[in-house]
């Protein structure tokens, strides 16, 4: 997704503009992988995002629903041509996209951030 980039999470407090900011970061990055890796349009999508922090503290995982919020919002543009993002399914909504609970992979190792996304065509 975005290299060097901490998740957006829902702890944190920024300021409006820096957080789009950090928001089209992500789904910049999103997009960019995912036609990198030729995801193909269908009709549903199941997306998981994977983290691994590079350390054995306790994290709760609904912390980095920001993140995964963003990048489902970089796949299922919908009608918004302002946004940045790809037309993998018509909308984010249940019936087009299942959006699972994000997983930590804790335990030492580089810092990494993940998608896996399924698609049913």
């Amino acid at each position: 997704m975005v290299k060097n980039a901490p998740p957006l999470t829902s702890n944190q407090r920024l300021h409006w503009r820096a957080r789009s900011a950090l928001t089209n970061l992500v789904r910049l990055g999103v997009t960019n992988a995912a036609k990198t890796a030729r995801i193909p349009s269908g009709h549903h999508l199941t997306v998981t995002l994977h983290y691994r922090p590079g350390d054995n503290r306790r994290r709760d995982a609904d912390n980095l629903v920001p993140t995964l919020k963003a990048a489902c919002d970089a796949l299922a543009r919908g009608p918004r041509r302002d946004w940045i993002g790809l037309e993998l399914v018509p909308d984010d909504t249940p019936e087009h996209m299942t959006k699972r609970m994000p997983e930590i992979h804790r335990g030492p190792g580089v810092r990494r951030l993940w998608l896996t996304v399924e698609v049913q065509s």
